[in-house]
């Protein structure tokens, strides 16, 4: 589906990247029929393509203790939009910021490591940011499903 423009040999070794980052080279040219060394071509063409970017470690914030996850809906008058993305941007209980269809919108998700620092962050930053026509938020209590990357 997403991957129809690779070959099958590339779409392979994505799969596989996808399940377990960590596989080595062998482990990928065992299971798809190729030398190590092929794949580590292929896979440093896909790096410098721009088709993989980078390789991560995902914590789930609510396996650790006092952690809080939560999602703001923020509308923003037009002319503010940029500047609010740059200064959520620079926050770092902030973790992802997407810009969404609507008005203004911005889909901003935050871990904090406490209530306290989610609270902090609401008043600090949250609050103060330049035309800001309506905000709502809602704590993440479980994740149900989480999908990285693609969906293959």
């Amino acid at each position: 589906m997403f991957l129809d423009t690779l070959d099958e040999l590339d779409r392979q070794i994505i799969e596989l990247l996808i399940k377990n980052a960590r596989m080595s080279y062998s482990e990928i040219g065992q299971k798809i029929g190729i030398s190590r060394v092929a794949v580590k071509m292929r896979v440093q063409a896909l790096e410098e393509k721009g088709i993989i970017e980078e390789y991560t470690t995902i914590i789930n914030p609510q396996k650790i203790s006092g952690a809080v996850s939560c999602y703001f809906e923020i509308e923003t008058k037009p002319e503010s939009l940029m500047e609010v993305a740059e200064i959520l941007k620079n926050n770092d209980t902030i973790t992802q910021i997407y810009r969404v269809t609507g008005k203004s919108r911005l889909h901003v998700h935050a871990v904090a490591s406490s209530n306290e620092e989610m609270e902090r962050l609401l008043y600090e930053t949250i609050d103060t940011l330049p035309g800001v026509v309506e905000c709502s938020s809602n704590m993440i209590l479980s994740r149900i499903k989480d999908i990285k990357g693609l969906r293959l």
